[in-house]
């Protein structure tokens, strides 16, 4: 699949930034920690997409293996269904 495969190269990226850091690069592993962020962000505007394309808090914490609720209160804030009840 080309989102497996897609995600697989950021993944190497990210490994391969940490190597190079680890070999001395210190001056670089501030950035690197940016982008537990940036990662963060990124999981969230998904979410917030997958919620306004119809899909439930049960489909996308099995994805995310945690359960509705806490994929519930770590998310909601971002979307308009904020008031939801889990």
């Amino acid at each position: 699949m080309e989102n497996e495969e897609f995600t697989a190269f950021g993944r190497r990226i990210i490994r391969a930034a940490g190597r190079r850091i680890a070999a001395g690069d210190v001056e670089a592993l501030p950035a690197l920690a940016a982008l537990s962020a940036d990662l963060d962000a990124a999981i969230g505007d998904a979410v917030l997409g997958l919620r306004g394309a119809g899909y439930s808090w049960a489909e996308i914490a099995s994805r995310l293996g945690v359960t509705r609720q806490a994929a519930h209160q770590r998310w909601a804030h971002n979307s308009t269904d904020a008031r939801e009840v889990a």
